[in-house]
């Protein structure tokens, strides 16, 4: 078997792009069952994702809390890093899709093989991976059409 991404991948994924505002994003996932969806810049970059677990705070992050701190010489130390709590607020205020975004979302190439795209989507339990040549956004690739593909050449 020495299908490829390219030969699996839909070639013309439903996108928004960084201005959409939060609303018109869940009308997108909504309206088309979607569980994600790639965020694109004017130039047509991937440059984010937008999944469920974007959308809920779920687990332990249900709430906002802030960082453990104590309070030093009348000022604050936090004992534990704000980065996580930083995100999780400017997830819950979001106003568009580049606010609610995870930036920098795992890729693939659309010359990798479906194995490759089988393992990379095993590791890091994605259920889609955009499909980026160049930076830009050439097709999105599901778990889905990977074990298709795989129970096709395998049976």
């Amino acid at each position: 078997m020495n299908e490829t991404v390219a030969d699996i991948m839909d070639r013309a994924p439903v996108t928004v792009s960084c201005a959409d505002s939060v609303e018109h994003v869940l009308r997108v996932l909504s309206g088309r069952q979607l569980p994600g969806v790639p965020v694109v810049s004017e130039g047509g970059r991937c440059v984010g994702i937008i999944t469920e677990a974007d959308l809920v705070l779920a687990g332990e992050e249900q709430d906002l809390h802030l960082p453990h701190y104590v309070e030093l010489f009348g000022g604050f130390v936090f004992l534990e890093s704000h980065k996580h709590f930083e995100e999780q607020l400017r997830k819950a205020v979001a106003a568009t899709a580049e606010d609610l975004m995870t930036r920098d979302p795992v890729t693939i190439s659309p010359d990798a093989t479906v194995r490759e795209a089988a393992h990379l989507i095993s590791t890091t339990h994605h259920n889609r991976l955009p499909v980026v040549e160049h930076g830009r956004l050439v097709g999105v690739v599901t778990r889905l059409s990977v074990l298709e593909s795989l129970s096709r050449h395998e049976g």
